[in-house]
């Protein structure tokens, strides 16, 4: 991967279309320049006119010549990325157990765009689906121990508006969180669901109060004289007060963490608290583990399972293609439906 990277930087570095833009936009300069010389003076046309014809032609020029630099890159970079990832076809097997699954097939791909938030797009794919129902397609064999399943796990349970209405609320809530630092709706749901989080051992109500802690603690002036704290840590202070107190029992120590960095405030960034209050991934980390939680509570996994299902196929497709090689070699046919003759090596999210 090393040659295909250098190259990538080479692309980016030496044959970007900057240069070319900027050469364009010279060139308008230039006509426009022109254009409002003889509306200003209409007799002057021919004279303006004649000298722009020497800079318009160095201009496109200099253009052309910026576009073969930025050509030549793609050429190296399109030869290099050949090079790098061959053309071969996939793995052929006669053996196909979703072709006796359409609909499972047409139910993760709904899911998947009610899980992105495309929830239009997932409308209109699931009418579509509805209107003109899959085939279902016979395959050779036993199709295993989990057919049929279409009456069981069918589209029709994604039509529901009651999954669009919570998805709709989960994409709310983290776009407060991402965009407007804004942990209120967040908290009120983790309140909402105290009880199935706690069940589940989650700690995500106590580190969204621990954030808003930390947000409201630093949402004013850093420091405060030795008589008058202010106004940002006293709201802090007061929000501890209102909301931790239910938290000592498991979280004691966190607590304790927080109240005793009140008293660094004039230096925090030297205290032995400073981490809790420089955390740059905090907010990044926390929207990952509420659309975790969020999603477990409606009995999902947290990534889409046509998103975990593609990525280990194409974990596992070098490992099929040398299967492929070897059995064309050998002249041998796999003969095992229900698993693979070779182990092939997934993530940890694609482990269930």
């Amino acid at each position: 991967m090393d040659s295909l990277l250098e190259e990538y930087e080479n692309l980016s570095r030496d044959s970007n279309l900057s240069k070319s833009l900027d050469d364009v936009q010279k060139t308008i300069d230039l006509l426009e320049r022109a254009r409002e010389s003889i509306a200003t003076n209409p007799n002057s046309a021919s004279v303006t006119l004649a000298k722009l014809q020497n800079p318009i032609k160095q201009s496109f020029d200099g253009v052309n010549s910026d576009l073969k630099e930025v050509y030549k890159g793609l050429s190296s970079y399109s030869k290099t990325l050949d090079k790098k990832f061959k053309d071969k076809p996939l793995p052929a097997t006669d053996y196909d157990p979703l072709s006796a699954h359409p609909t499972l097939i047409n139910r993760a791909v709904a899911m998947h765009f009610l899980r992105e938030g495309q929830f239009s797009v997932a409308s209109i794919f699931l009418a579509e689906a509805s209107a003109r129902p899959p085939q279902t397609v016979s395959t050779t064999g036993d199709t295993g121990p989990d057919y049929p399943l279409e009456g069981d796990f069918g589209i029709d349970s994604l039509r529901s508006e009651t999954l669009r209405k919570q998805f709709a609320n989960m994409y709310y809530i983290l776009d407060e969180l991402k965009t407007k630092r804004n942990l209120l709706p967040a908290i009120e749901w983790a309140r909402a669901n105290s009880k199935n989080l706690e069940a589940r051992g989650s700690n995500l109500e106590f580190e969204l109060g621990r954030l808003q802690f930390v947000w409201l603690f630093t949402g004013g002036q850093p420091g405060f004289d030795d008589s008058n704290m202010s106004d940002c840590q006293r709201r802090a202070l007061d929000y501890a007060r209102r909301e931790f107190s239910r938290f000592q029992g498991r979280y004691l120590k966190d607590v304790q963490q927080l109240i005793c960095a009140m008293a660094f405030c004039s230096n925090i960034q030297r205290s032995p608290y400073r981490r809790i209050f420089h955390d740059d991934g905090a907010w990044e980390d926390l929207a990952t583990s509420f659309t975790r939680e969020f999603c477990s509570l409606l009995g999902l996994s947290a990534d889409s399972p046509l998103y975990v299902a593609v990525t280990a196929g194409a974990i596992a497709l070098p490992t099929l293609f040398k299967l492929q090689t070897i059995m064309k070699e050998k002249r041998t046919e796999w003969t095992t439906q229900n698993e693979l003759p070779v182990c092939v090596t997934s993530s940890d999210k694609a482990k269930f």
